[in-house]
């Protein structure tokens, strides 16, 4: 006797029950690390903006959309009347934008700062490089809203590390917006605006990471107190000697 073919049993409540807390789980994984992506990784975020019909900006776009909401940028380049100097006081947590045409500097509050006093000596230190630097580029599509790359690490610190038997030095070290900072120096989106502007239109001539002011003196106790290796006084030295000073 022939009988029909019986459809497959449902599933159980329990087995439902499983599969959907698995697609759940998945799709929240999925969209943790799509955030994450396009909160550090400005390719990923660029990539992203264009799928869904953001602005990607280029250093020239950028430039002319702070032309337009900042018309006061113009006459600021126009002022300096030659290529910028930046200087980094870690311990005071100021920066200072000098040029050519200017008495006095612009400055800035650093609204985050990782890591303690001393130099950069590694990947993953959480460190703020200290050393004489130059502009590595301008990234108008930063994820801390505009940002401007510092040459760390540079000829030097390659040197010392060769010398000290050190690898992974790091990089990716930025003066950027926003307000968070893991070896980078964070400035505030204004602030930031002011700096990508000028090295835009002037150039940069030097950007100095000092531990502190040494304009003021140099602080023997403070420099006793940095755990570091014995090339770092002779850099010091360096750093001191390399610090603009205003005009008046």
């Amino acid at each position: 006797m022939n009988t029909a073919p019986q459809p497959p049993p449902p599933f159980s409540v329990s087995r439902r029950r499983s599969l959907r807390l698995a697609l759940e789980f998945a799709l929240a994984v999925l969209l943790l690390g799509g955030g994450l992506a396009i909160r550090f990784v400005p390719s990923a975020r660029i990539r992203l903006s264009r799928l869904f019909g953001g602005s990607v900006h280029t250093v020239s776009s950028r430039l002319a959309e702070l032309r337009s909401t900042r018309p006061e940028l113009d006459d600021l380049a126009r002022s300096a009347g030659g290529r910028i100097d930046i200087l980094v006081l870690k311990r005071e947590r100021q920066v200072e934008v000098h040029a050519p045409g200017w008495a006095l500097p612009l400055q800035m509050p650093m609204t985050a700062t990782s890591g303690k006093p001393g130099p950069k000596l590694r990947e993953g230190d959480r460190q703020i490089p200290e050393g004489i630097y130059r502009s590595a580029g301008l990234n108008p599509n930063s994820s801390f809203h505009v940002s401007m790359r510092v040459s760390y690490p540079n000829e030097e610190d390659r040197r010392h590390a060769k010398e000290d038997g050190r690898t992974r030095l790091g990089g990716d070290i930025y003066l950027h917006g926003g307000s968070g900072s893991v070896g980078c120096i964070a400035v505030g989106d204004r602030n930031a605006e002011t700096v990508f502007f000028l090295a835009a239109e002037c150039g940069v001539k030097t950007i100095i990471i000092a531990p502190y002011d040494m304009r003021l003196g140099r602080d023997a106790v403070y420099e006793a107190s940095i755990a570091a290796p014995s090339w770092y006084s002779q850099l010091l030295d360096e750093i001191e000697q390399a610090m603009p000073v205003p005009a008046s």
